[in-house]
């Protein structure tokens, strides 16, 4: 409760952390009904994953940050062990679907831009009180919720506590990928990684050549990208070890150069299984036969679109 009450921590910082709690909360909600569900095959393995996520997720800030590492080392193993499965799942029907659609029309698209609206005016101003995007975000959520509860009375809490769990078990452990990504570039970051790029890349820029820094800088976020899965950690690696070196130490924009480096980044998101909230969870939610569907239709676009980023770093550096 102290964290809560706390001066010195930002609203935003409280926010997320009740966030995280009722994101843990859900989690352990689907521990325990896949942990009842006969016709899971992996009943024990899917509640342990499930159960120590939910509890890493909600109680991490009070957790020790060796308990935490343990917890999240144990929560891998049913992973890799393979023995996280889906069980029952309630699925709409067509005509059902087909119903609701018909009853709400396009309106549903109303919720979805309560969210992003509302991560736009958290970002611009936080509501007055200090609150961030993703803040913004979850508070869109939860009015996206009401909404949909006004527009179908059948929208009870237990549908979406219902539909929640469903997608968690559909995604399963490719779920909890880019919060382990992104804590690899921390990881990568403080282990030097960086600093090792920059001395294999002194070898190749010529000194003071921006051009070519911009040209190596980009093509290395959307490489670093792929291998990571998630552009944000890739940037602060790369960041250090080509982008402030190599192109922002010779009077480069950094508002620019760094903006454009994370959409370089992001054409390596098209083009990687390891980007799997873009690339992979799509893949099973959809249910489509080709595992690389999704990228292959992807390519193009992202060669194209790191030709043209380039290109506008060097013509706005």
């Amino acid at each position: 409760m102290s964290f809560f009450l706390d001066p010195q921590i930002a609203t935003s910082a409280k926010v997320m952390e009740i966030i995280y709690i009722f994101m843990g909360g859900m989690c352990v909600y689907t521990a325990f009904k896949n942990l009842k569900d006969k016709e899971n095959p992996a009943q024990v393995g899917t509640f342990i994953f499930w159960f120590l996520l939910g509890i890493v997720l909600a109680l991490g800030q009070w957790l020790p940050p060796l308990a935490s590492g343990m917890l999240v080392v144990l929560m891998c193993l049913p992973a890799v062990f393979k023995k996280v499965a889906k069980g029952q799942v309630a699925v709409p029907s067509d005509d059902e679907t087909r119903g609701n659609f018909e009853k709400i029309g396009m309106k549903i698209f109303i919720p979805t831009l309560c969210i992003g609206l509302f991560a736009i005016v958290c970002a611009i101003n936080g509501l007055g009180v200090g609150l961030s995007a993703l803040n913004g975000v979850a508070i869109g959520v939860v009015l996206a919720m009401l909404i949909l509860m006004l527009q179908n009375k059948t929208n009870t809490f237990k549908v979406f506590l219902s539909d929640s769990e469903r997608m968690l078990s559909t995604v399963g452990p490719l779920s909890m990928l880019p919060m382990l990504l992104a804590c690899l570039g921390a990881v990568f970051t403080q282990a030097g990684v960086g600093e090792v790029i920059a001395q294999v890349v002194g070898t190749i820029i010529p000194e003071g050549n921006v051009t070519i820094g911009i040209i190596v800088y980009a093509i290395g976020m959307m490489l670093f990208t792929m291998i990571m899965g998630n552009a944000f950690a890739a940037i602060t690696v790369m960041t250090v070890g080509i982008g402030y070196p190599f192109v922002l130490a010779y009077g480069a924009n950094p508002t620019v150069i760094g903006m454009l480096a994370l959409t370089c980044g992001y054409c390596g998101t098209l083009c990687t299984p390891m980007a799997a909230n873009f690339n992979t969870v799509p893949v099973a939610l959809l249910n489509m036969k080709k595992q690389f569907g999704v990228i292959q239709n992807q390519v193009l676009i992202a060669a194209i679109m790191i030709v043209i980023q380039i290109i506008m770093m060097i013509a706005m550096q």
